[in-house]
């Protein structure tokens, strides 16, 4: 019998991007991307506000969300200390495009 769906190499369209998490301002939630790398649990980000935090990545997240240069994340800039900020979300591709054609990312 031919397999016909499923496993590791089967192809499949482009999944369709049904729901997109959007920061929320009441959260104080920001859209930043990531521009470096320090080692750790630890990233420099480019926030769309314009100010460079040092964001950290949770425990709970570190394994499951890997991070690269230039990914486009959710964040939650510190309440006592407004030059560090929390990882909250990590946008795949599709989800970017998404974002870029309905006027989030500038």
């Amino acid at each position: 019998m031919k397999k016909t769906s499923g496993g590791r190499g089967s192809k499949t369209d482009a999944p369709a991007v049904t729901r997109v998490r959007t920061p929320r301002r009441e959260n104080n939630e920001i859209l930043a991307t990531v521009s470096a790398l320090l080692g750790g649990k630890r990233v420099t980000l480019q926030c769309m506000d314009g100010i460079v935090r040092m964001g950290r990545i949770p425990g709970s997240k570190k394994k499951r969300m890997w991070v690269r240069e230039g990914d486009i994340v959710i964040i939650s800039p510190w309440d006592f200390q407004d030059s560090k900020a929390e990882v909250i979300w990590k946008y795949t591709r599709p989800q970017v495009e998404w974002l870029e054609r309905k006027g989030f990312l500038k």
